[in-house]
């Protein structure tokens, strides 16, 4: 995945209201309850035998290696809270918009005599909900990283460098080499 994928799904992620289950056992009943109940599904997402699974919600095994568990993690942090998740991403879609902070390299195409160059810039910025649908629907579409970063650059050239039209009139801004891209709404 890309990084602005990546970004939307921790923003996501971190919506939740309620902690993660603790234990390893915990997690696995968690996993094997989104997957309706299929230890095989199960281990099938975590890339272990169903058996291993089993001797998990047994209470057999307790203590995963550390490449198992951070796996075990990452899927159940997939599927927590959905509802809060939605709730969130609607009340951002419609309502609050997105908060974008980024450190990366923005070049423009501008009137002749400006400064065109692309630099290494830190930028936080607020974007309207308008933005924030648009990420979402594209994200659900299935879009890929450029769609995805050709619409956080369009919403950063927008707000932040033609501050809401009010100057740089035909200024486009060009989103390239992400340092870092974190989005939180």
């Amino acid at each position: 995945m890309g990084e602005i994928q990546d970004a939307l799904q921790r923003a996501a992620a971190n919506t939740a209201t309620r902690p993660l289950p603790k234990s390893a056992q915990a997690r696995m009943r968690f996993l094997v309850k989104a997957e309706k109940g299929s230890t095989r599904a199960a281990a099938a997402r975590l890339g272990v035998t169903q058996r291993t699974v089993e001797r998990y919600l047994k209470g057999t095994l307790r203590r995963p290696r550390p490449e198992l568990a951070a796996r075990l993690e990452r899927e159940v942090r997939k599927e927590w809270q959905p509802r809060v998740r939605q709730r969130a991403k609607k009340q951002a879609a419609t309502a609050t918009g997105i908060v974008i902070e980024t450190r990366a390299r923005f070049g423009f195409t501008a009137a002749p005599g400006s400064t065109d160059d692309a630099r290494m810039r830190r930028i936080t910025q607020h974007l309207p909900p308008a933005y924030a649908s648009r990420l979402f629907d594209a994200q659900s579409a299935g879009a890929g990283e450029q769609q995805l970063r050709r619409i956080a650059a369009e919403g950063l050239q927008e707000i932040y460098f033609k501050d809401r039209g009010r100057r740089a009139r035909d200024l486009e801004v060009e989103f390239t080499d992400i340092d870092y891209i974190e989005l939180d709404f």
